[in-house]
């Protein structure tokens, strides 16, 4: 394990919130979009309970119990009233996230690394250690599932990219693949020199994000082709693209540090230290604020993307002594 100090690291500028809870190692990350005001953050963590949280400040909502076995994979619906869940119990599960009832659990062959709702919440894609993807519907959960195969490893990645009526899906053998919704044909695919340890769409839906060996990855999420590849020195294990395309936050599998680079250049723009083991997980709020980092030492940390700003649980010295000051009744000196 890499633990020697970057010669770019400067640890007094940011001071992250902690969020405990989970007991094991934490591999996914996902906040959702802002909903009614607020957004929210869903945890997938080898303890088997993954949770929610509000996002601004990381407060802790509720678990959703039920699995039997390791969550590899947490994601909201596009309103947040719906979660889906993959796990190692070979299941993945719909969740009403007001309740934390599970509506629907579908029961596969084997380990399920990854799952994703339609952008309506009335269908899921889930894959995993059977290298098959299956599509359900939640409004007919009991017909058999519409199935497609064509990887010849473990699917570690899916996303359900509903403007262009796809599902993309990756892993184990190198390759991005792309399906058309519609007959679950494959039309596309990309590969790489690695294993895909990572793959999201950006916010904007503009951008695949994946990680493979030492490279990240930015494809055209239109054309599949490659925007952009940026080689660091160190296995990247997930990357996350600022909504405004200016950075991106990325961690590794084999270190404790958090990175932050420049979009365009692709150059190493700050270094973090938080967690105790490496980061598995890295996401963008979608208000741009913060950024979240789930790792090994079984720890959520949220990041000030503008350290220093007064936003969540953050309060800069000048708001609290204004604060103070206005409760005194002293007025704030020039």
């Amino acid at each position: 394990m890499t633990t020697s100090q970057p010669p770019n690291t400067n640890p007094s500028r940011v001071i992250p919130l902690t969020c405990s809870g989970h007991t094991r190692p934490v591999v996914h990350l996902q906040f959702s979009p802002i909903t009614d005001g607020t957004y929210y953050l869903i945890s997938a963590c080898k303890d088997g309970n993954p949770m929610l949280r509000d996002g601004p400040t990381g407060d802790w909502i509720g678990t959703f119990t039920g699995h039997k076995g390791a969550v590899w994979s947490a994601k909201l619906s596009k309103d947040a009233s719906k979660a889906v869940t993959a796990s190692a119990d070979f299941t993945a599960k719909v969740w009403d996230t007001y309740t934390g009832d599970i509506l629907h659990s579908f029961t596969h062959d084997h380990i399920v690394r990854s799952a994703d709702l339609s952008d309506d919440g009335t269908r899921i894609v889930s894959g995993g250690q059977e290298k098959k993807l299956r599509i359900f519907d939640l409004n007919k959960p009991d017909d058999p599932a519409s199935e497609a195969e064509g990887h010849e490893s473990t699917i570690k990645s899916v996303i359900w990219d509903g403007e262009r009526n796809v599902i993309l899906s990756a892993g184990d053998d190198k390759e991005i693949r792309v399906w058309d919704v519609r007959n679950f044909d494959q039309i596309n695919t990309f590969k790489t020199g690695h294993p895909i340890t990572s793959m999201e769409l950006s916010a904007n839906g503009k951008y695949i994000t994946s990680t493979a060996g030492k490279v990240v990855h930015f494809l055209d999420a239109s054309t599949y082709q490659v925007f952009k590849s940026v080689p660091t020195a160190y296995d990247v294990s997930s990357v996350s693209l600022h909504p405004d395309h200016k950075r991106f936050v990325a961690g590794g599998s084999n270190d404790l540090w958090v990175r932050i680079y420049d979009f365009e250049s692709g150059k190493e723009l700050e270094v973090y230290k938080g967690h105790h083991g490496p980061i598995h997980t890295v996401s963008y709020s979608p208000d741009v604020e913060i950024y979240a980092t789930g790792s090994e030492d079984g720890t959520i940390r949220l990041w000030q993307t503008t350290p220093g700003k007064s936003y969540g649980l953050w309060q800069n010295k000048a708001s609290k002594d204004e604060k103070e000051n206005d409760v005194n009744g002293i007025a704030p000196t020039e």
